[in-house]
Formats: C-alpha cells, sequence, structure tokens
C-alpha cells in the first residue's frame, strides 16, 4: 500500500494536514451538484490546497438511503490504497465551517483558472479533467491507441463515436470502478496531469448492493484483465477478511451489507478473470457522459 506523500520538510502527511489542519476556505465550486468548497488546510507552517464537501449540503439520493457521500468517498479512497493504487486523491472525513464533511487534496489547477476541473465533470470538452482521454471521433472505428465505448448523439441528428484511450492507468480504474460499482464515471472526473500521473475524482455515488455501474470506460469489457489488476483484486480480497483494519474501517464508512456486495464484487471479478460487460437492468454510461 503506498504511504501518503510526505510534504517537504516537516513530518506530517498529507492525510495528517487534511484531518488535523484549520480549514480555511476560498470559495464555493458554482458548478457543483452539492456544495463543495476550495481552500486551504494549514497545520505546522504546511498549507495544502483541498476540496472541502460538507455532509450538511448533500442533496438527497432516492436510491442511496443509507450513510453519506461524504463517507462513501472515504472509502474509495481507501480501498483504493488497499488495492495499491494512488489515483485518488488522499480524503479524509473532519469536521469544518459547515459541519463534518469530506475532505479531499486539491489535484491539478487551482479553480479559479480557465483550465481548472469542474467538480462535476462539465468541463471535460472545454480542456479541462479528462478531455486529453477523451474524444469524439467520425467514423466507426476509434483508431489507433483508443477503445470505442459507443455511439454518441451531437444534436441535429448528427452522431460519433465517443472513444477513451488504451491506458493502463485507465484501464486499472475500470476495474477499481467495477470494484466499488461506480454509478457516475463522467469525463470530468479524469485529471490528467504533465508529470504522467492520473487522479480520479467523484465517488460518492459508489458501493451500493445494486449493481449500478455507470461510466465511460466500457474499451475493454469482456476481455481477460491484466495480471496486474488481478494481482491488485487478490491483495484487495485479503485485506477485506472479517475482521481485518481495512473490514473495520469500512464498517464505519458503509454499512454491512454495502461491505459484503464489495467483498462479493471483487470475489466476482477474480473468478471471471475479466473486465465485466454493461448490463441490462441499468444505463451504462452517466448522463451527461462529460
Amino acid at each position: 500500500m503506498p504511504a501518503p506523500e510526505r510534504i517537504p520538510p516537516g513530518n506530517m502527511t498529507v492525510l495528517d494536514v487534511l484531518a488535523q489542519g484549520r480549514l480555511n476556505l476560498a470559495g464555493r465550486l458554482a458548478s457543483a451538484s452539492n456544495a463543495v468548497f476550495y481552500g486551504h488546510a494549514e497545520s505546522g507552517g504546511e498549507r495544502l490546497p483541498c476540496v472541502y464537501k460538507p455532509v450538511a449540503g448533500e442533496r438527497p439520493l432516492w436510491d442511496f438511503p443509507d450513510g453519506t457521500l461524504a463517507e462513501r468517498e472515504v472509502a474509495a479512497f481507501e480501498i483504493c490504497r488497499a488495492l495499491g493504487w494512488d489515483f485518488v486523491p488522499p480524503t479524509v472525513l473532519r469536521d469544518g465551517p459547515h459541519g463534518p464533511g469530506m475532505c479531499q487534496q486539491w489535484v491539478g489547477p487551482p479553480p479559479d483558472r480557465e483550465d481548472a476541473p469542474a467538480d462535476d465533470g462539465e468541463a471535460a470538452e472545454a480542456g479541462a479533467g479528462g478531455a486529453a482521454l477523451l474524444r469524439l471521433v467520425d467514423g466507426d472505428e476509434p483508431g489507433p491507441g483508443w477503445r470505442a465505448v459507443g455511439r454518441a448523439e451531437l444534436g441535429g441528428g448528427r452522431t460519433a463515436l465517443l472513444v477513451h484511450a488504451d491506458d493502463l492507468r485507465l484501464r486499472r480504474l475500470a476495474a477499481f470502478d467495477a470494484v466499488i460499482n461506480n454509478g457516475d464515471r463522467k469525463g470530468g472526473h479524469l485529471i490528467p496531469l504533465p508529470d504522467g500521473r492520473m487522479y480520479a475524482i467523484d465517488h460518492g455515488v459508489s458501493l451500493h448492493t445494486d449493481d449500478k455501474l455507470r461510466t465511460l470506460l466500457w474499451g475493454w469489457a469482456g476481455e481477460p484483465l491484466p495480471a496486474d489488476v488481478a494481482a491488485a483484486l487478490r491483495r484487495l480480497s485479503g485485506r477485506l477478511a472479517d475482521g481485518s483494519p481495512l473490514a473495520l474501517r469500512l464498517a464505519e464508512l458503509i454499512t454491512k451489507p454495502e461491505l459484503e456486495a464489495l467483498r462479493a464484487r471483487t470475489e466476482a471479478l477474480l473468478a471471471a478473470g475479466r473486465h465485466p460487460e454493461p448490463g441490462g437492468d441499468w444505463p451504462a454510461i452517466p448522463w451527461p457522459p462529460v
């Protein structure tokens, strides 16, 4: 499990600063569907940009009556770490100016810049977020280095082929989304950085007991899992054992049936040895897709 990045030159981790630092808010992200604030967590002379989502600002969801979006966001971070991956930014539960909520390290450019990723993914086609990993192409073939998702309506009777990059980072993320049963993997939730790292945000609509997987990353549907992905799933399976530190932590964040469903999905993926395919009982692609 990768350790949280340390902030030089002190001894505090990113998680320490997020959880214990003084939370100073600079403003609210107007594009987000729930209350989302941008600010900084400060402790011991360290200042870390972050996003804060208070539970009090969450809109009720009829199909997620238990728990909170904030708790599921933290659970997704813990599961990602248990897989040995680090594409979910460090995320904690803490109290803040508007009450308890999720606090997550901000990744990418600050939100006052035009190329900053919108929290709800609306800026992807404008050059932010996952635009470098997703595109619309004419014709019926995705082209070298790309995977087809499906036809997209552009209006006026026009359609184009929606594709995503044939990228190992995305392939791992596709497996992660299947494990957490992500119901809203949009393009704007992908944040590739110039140094080659990629982050994925917004995991509040996940970990349901029913199959609710909705994603743009269907390009590997039905194909065998890469060896490193299968190894990560086996690692997660072991760490989800009853009474383990991860299981005890997740029990604080999601319900017992949700934890059991997480174990079952992990075992089912391992047994199948393949990326899942879209089912027929739930829309396979989120809307809007970006």
